[in-house]
């Protein structure tokens, strides 16, 4: 288990004291996986390298199974680290060893012998899919599989906690896929706890049990996934939520979109569902009672951790009062409703 205690992390630039980390408390329990998401600068990777003392904190403790990381002199913090493993953005691998010795590089630093060494390396080989690889170079490997080795490189030790700063950012959305399924079969298989950190939901919904989201250093928000997804809190996790939904419109469509409303045009609706909401018979509910014509020209509807949220683009035709009275009644089952613009009668037909 790790418990951060009010950390607060400070850098002086200049004569100014900027607060990197403010009042950060969180709690990860034994096998789970939880993912902190932020913009650019929020001090995700700040609070990543606090946890494990390459960056110390200006306050607060840091509690790993019970132990006050702070508390530690360097050569009891040198045998904690070993309980935590890292993997990275940009992999870190030595381009003089094979996969092979990359894996075993922290086990040889730490004095192990040869046999002991070859016992734990081949069984990671096996786990991460390298088996074939062992004697590859990483100019010979793909993205993927370079991560592979960091990832295996990482468990050498047999870390109780694994650390993830950003390791799927420079992957392709497939090869993102296999090494967050990886990570999920490695938690299951060795009841590790994780720590993503991240600026894609899409790893959040694929990957994680619980989700926090920093902004300007603070924790503003920290769920269970599908009650995240569900009921989000801050405008923050709306718009991140918003951002991980498919929301193009068609080429032909978008070419021709107006930002003012001028004679013979028709509004697009954007509509965004959260939970119940998701489950709502919106077009019906909108031709039946306020008796306008509908033009779905996007719809989708997913669900994380049982819990629905979805997005759908609409052209509608109607009068101008019922426009406006529909609009209303979506706010008021929670619907989110963005106007996109205004397009010419003669692109969309309502036939």
């Amino acid at each position: 288990m790790i418990q951060l205690k009010n950390i607060c992390k400070y850098f002086d630039i200049g004569t100014n004291r900027v607060a990197a980390l403010d009042d950060i408390s969180l709690t990860l329990d034994r096998g789970e996986i939880l993912g902190v998401i932020g913009h650019s600068g929020a001090g995700k990777s700040t609070l990543i390298r606090c946890i494990n003392l390459l960056e110390t904190p200006s306050s607060g403790d840091i509690i790993v199974d019970g132990q006050s990381l702070m508390a530690l002199r360097p050569a009891e913090l040198r045998i904690a680290r070993r309980k935590m493993g890292m993997i990275f953005q940009h992999f870190n691998l030595l381009s003089s060893r094979t996969v092979y010795q990359n894996i075993a590089l922290p086990l040889e630093l730490a004095g192990y012998s040869k046999n002991e060494i070859k016992e734990a390396v081949h069984p990671l080989l096996e786990l991460t899919g390298l088996k074939q690889k062992v004697d590859a170079y990483p100019a010979q490997l793909s993205g993927g599989q370079k991560q592979r080795v960091a990832i295996a490189r990482a468990l050498s030790c047999r870390p109780h906690i694994l650390l993830s700063d950003e390791a799927t950012s420079a992957l392709d959305p497939e090869t993102t896929k296999s090494i967050l399924d990886l990570l999920k079969s490695i938690r299951d298989n060795l009841n590790l706890t994780i720590l993503l950190i991240t600026h894609e939901m899409s790893v959040i919904k694929a990957c994680c049990d619980r989700v926090g989201i920093l902004q300007h250093g603070r924790l503003i928000e920290e769920n269970e996934v599908g009650e995240f997804f569900a009921h989000p809190k801050t405008e923050v996790a709306k718009n991140f939520i918003i951002s991980s939904l498919p929301q193009k419109l068609p080429d032909v469509i978008a070419k021709h979109v107006l930002a003012q409303e001028t004679e013979n045009t028709h509004p697009l609706w954007r509509l965004w569902f959260f939970a119940e909401a998701a489950t709502q018979p919106v077009v019906a509910k909108l031709v039946n009672q306020f008796n306008l014509k509908i033009n779905i020209l996007l719809a989708n509807v997913e669900y994380i951790k049982k819990h629905a949220m979805g997005i759908m683009i609409l052209a509608l035709s109607g009068e101008k009062q019922n426009l406006i009275a529909a609009s209303k009644h979506l706010k008021e089952l929670g619907i989110h409703l963005e106007v996109l613009g205004y397009v010419p009668n003669d692109i969309i037909s309502f036939a």
